[in-house]
């Protein structure tokens, strides 16, 4: 098998102030592991950060250009490219993943009869 799409999704526990409606950083990497999770089973990963206290120099180097930048949290990120900001789009993410070559559990054969 091959190894999992990683979906990152930074943010922060406090909802950024253009943001007050919509769910929370976590509530959206907790969302999108359960809708790509049936979409692509163990295809996709998604890993949540937050920006305010990141492990590791690549999420904390991407963590700071998200509050120096004043990108709109959560910031979804497959294979160093946002693919959504603010209120991420599940058509963005999906069409991302599929170009890098995930399939749609629907559209795969089942088990041998």
């Amino acid at each position: 098998m091959k190894k999992p799409i990683e979906v990152t999704v930074y943010g922060a526990e406090t909802i950024c102030a253009g943001c007050h409606n919509l769910p929370s950083s976590r509530e959206t990497a907790s969302w999108l592991e359960a809708a790509l999770g049936r979409s692509y089973g163990d295809q996709v990963r998604v890993r949540y950060v937050d920006i305010h206290g990141p492990e590791g120099e690549r999420d904390a180097e991407f963590s700071r250009r998200v509050i120096e930048e004043e990108l709109w949290y959560p910031v979804v990120v497959i294979d160093g490219e946002v693919v959504g900001e603010g209120n991420p789009s599940l058509k963005a993410i999906r069409k991302k993943l599929e170009q890098m070559g995930a399939e749609r559990l629907e559209s795969l054969p089942g088990p041998p009869e």
